[in-house]
């Protein structure tokens, strides 16, 4: 059966000479609810006089990348509607291809969508695709996974791979799962080939960034750059428990390149190897990477839709959005 059985038109009639469409693809269950009331912002803020648009609704993990794949050549520009994990599907599938991807941020980090400035508020981020404003950005290869945002192994994988069984959501859930299990864990042993130079360090974690931030503005690479054709590695080595605030701080206002067990170095491909399976994640997502990993960077390989320079939205963290669940009822603009 057709991944696309299931899209809904909105306008079938186009405007002579106007070719963009656009499919809307909807996570039902991302992050904190607010992509229930997509559909009406749709029909307010999209210009139907410019835009083709379709909607079509995800129905389990994977379907998005299956439908990304289907809408290549057929759609302009497909819509990740959901979080990190939705839009991780919907970009990696339009790598290398003439369809680019805009971004309706309702998950509970919203990194790459923070980074590029897209607004959190989903009215606005639904009103920016009327500027078809393209760029294109890299994207990062850990072996046959791919990261928009940031990749990495260690404990922030561990806890991506812990948080995948967990029903509850959101900022919250997943710093009470830092906390129980920070005091617990131990930083491992990995050798790391960067750009041809090996060292081997027990490491806390290593992040291989694209942009600069997990999300929530937690700031893991605070100089990255996502289309200088290079991925900013951030190590973090075995330190003390007690220094943890000070990491906290330096990860949240943007000075964790002067930490005094933190290292950054840009390259353009990395090897780890370790003698059990390395445990690693993708945009937050868990995965198995076998006992080595090959990063390496794919230099302006998808075009993404971002708010044109003068059109810039705050994308601070807002506790009453971003920690608060979805109140049914309320108006998100």
């Amino acid at each position: 059966m057709s991944a696309l059985v299931n899209v809904k038109l909105f306008w079938t009639v186009m405007i002579p000479g106007m070719k963009k469409r656009v499919l809307f693809l909807i996570n039902p269950v991302s992050g904190i609810g607010r992509q229930k009331t997509i559909e009406a912002l749709i029909e307010k803020e999209i210009d139907e006089q410019m835009l083709q648009v379709e909607v079509a609704y995800t129905q389990y993990r994977g379907h998005a990348r299956e439908i990304s794949k289907q809408a290549v050549g057929k759609y302009d520009v497909v819509v990740a509607v959901g979080g990190d994990g939705t839009v991780n599907e919907v970009g990696s599938s339009l790598i290398g291809t003439d369809t680019a991807m805009a971004i309706i941020p309702t998950g509970s980090g919203n990194g790459l969508a923070r980074f590029l400035e897209i607004p959190l508020k989903v009215n606005r981020a639904v009103e920016i695709i009327n500027f078809l404003n393209f760029k294109k950005i890299d994207t990062l290869r850990m072996n046959e996974y791919f990261s928009l945002n940031v990749a990495g192994i260690g404990f922030d994988a561990f806890i991506s791979h812990k948080f995948a069984d967990k029903k509850k959501r959101g900022p919250l859930a997943y710093m009470q799962l830092i906390t129980k299990e920070f005091p617990h864990y131990q930083s491992l042993k990995y050798n790391i080939n960067i750009d041809g130079k090996s060292v081997s360090l027990n490491a806390f974690l290593i992040s291989f960034a694209n942009s600069s931030q997990y999300g929530n503005n937690v700031h893991i690479a605070p100089g990255a750059k996502i289309d200088d054709g290079l991925i900013d590695v951030c190590v973090i080595r075995e330190f003390p428990k007690y220094t943890a605030p000070a990491l906290l701080i330096s990860l949240l206002d943007q000075s964790l390149d002067k930490g005094k067990y933190d290292e950054i170095k840009r390259a353009r491909r990395i090897e780890i190897t370790q003698d059990k399976e390395l445990m690693g994640h993708v945009d937050g997502e868990p995965v198995f990477l076998g006992k080595k990993a090959v990063i390496d960077i794919q230099p302006l390989s998808l075009n993404v839709l971002v708010p044109p320079a003068n059109y810039r939205k705050n994308s601070r963290l807002d506790p009453f959005i971003d920690l608060l669940p979805s109140i049914p009822g309320l108006s998100l603009e």
